[in-house]
């Protein structure tokens, strides 16, 4: 989640002019969401690591032009999320990041299988194999919508700063972000559904 309490007391005119105590605090402050951001979007320590450090060498090279129309956060979820991209193209070139912008919302998603996870006691989904099913399923979404489910959802930004660090409409976030949860749902009804068989198996 994010930490509106560091955001608040970082000086926006001491980062433009190039204060390094304070430019320092700003790492301290956000290192640790933006490199889980990484994490999870490119499920691995190191690229992740590198996506944190490009996001603040990039930050401390433009903050002199960082004008203030969003949050210092959402610009830096932005760095992260390009440096984030550009990995991706690397490891994968058939992605394109113009794919990522572009407009299949009016796609329309139809789960083939829920299973009422209430019929589960409370530490199956819970334990550890619940947290890692969810893990690989989030691993799975297509990126643009991992993306959106990961600073909605897991990084905890605002519809608005959503879709500001994404550069698309409020309304494309609010699409993708059911698009996302839908298709997690899904994706878990399968691996909670032979948990579920197996329980009745073993009664």
């Amino acid at each position: 989640m994010i930490d509106t309490t560091a955001q608040d007391d970082l000086s926006i005119p001491a980062l433009r002019s190039g204060d390094r105590a304070e430019f320092a605090r700003l790492v301290d402050a956000y290192s640790a969401p933006i490199y889980r951001l990484g994490l999870r979007m490119l499920g691995n320590e190191q690229d992740a690591e590198d996506v944190l450090q490009n996001t603040f060498i990039n930050a401390l090279t433009h903050l002199s032009s960082f004008e203030g129309r969003s949050s210092i956060l959402t610009w830096l979820y932005r760095i992260a999320v390009n440096e984030a991209l550009m990995s991706l193209r690397r490891g994968r070139p058939e992605i394109s990041i113009d794919d990522f912008n572009s407009s299949e919302d009016d796609d329309h998603f139809h789960p083939s299988q829920f299973v009422d996870w209430g019929a589960l006691p409370e530490d199956e989904l819970l334990s550890n194999e619940g947290k890692q099913a969810l893990e690989t399923a989030i691993q799975n979404l297509p990126e643009n919508l991992r993306m959106v489910f990961l600073l909605r959802d897991i990084q905890g930004l605002s519809i608005k700063d959503t879709a500001d660090t994404l550069e698309i409409t409020e309304s494309n976030v609010k699409i993708r972000l059911l698009r996302a949860r839908l298709s997690l749902r899904e994706q878990l009804s399968f691996y909670y559904g032979e948990r579920i068989n197996q329980e009745k198996t073993n009664d």
